[in-house]
């Protein structure tokens, strides 16, 4: 039993450690996950294949695929594609990691 309760809490610390929190300033409104965000600061959580951004109460999921980058990036950017007249988020690149964040 006591056997079974560490793996149980062994797999939770992984999945818990698997959550990260970064913060993100979208400068113009920007279409992710088919919702329009206005600019500003959002908290953004990142969990396995998931992102979150949050701002207030306004709340929006979206996938993604996480790709690692030989070296960390200095700044976070965000990428745009624009073929409609909005600009839709295409990859974020998170500053002071490796990670870069490609939306589907």
């Amino acid at each position: 039993m006591k056997t079974l309760l560490l793996l149980f809490a062994a797999g939770l610390m992984t999945v818990v450690a698997a959550k990260e929190n970064y913060r993100v300033t979208l400068f113009q409104p920007s279409v992710v996950a088919g919702t329009e965000l206005e600019a500003g600061d959002y908290q953004l959580t990142v969990d396995n294949e998931r992102v979150t951004f949050k701002k207030g109460r306004k709340t929006v999921e979206a996938t993604v695929k996480t790709e690692t980058a030989p070296d960390k990036y200095k700044s976070t950017t965000v990428r745009y594609d624009n073929g409609d007249g909005k600009l839709r988020v295409a990859e974020i690149r998170l500053g002071g990691t490796n990670q870069k964040l490609v939306f589907n």
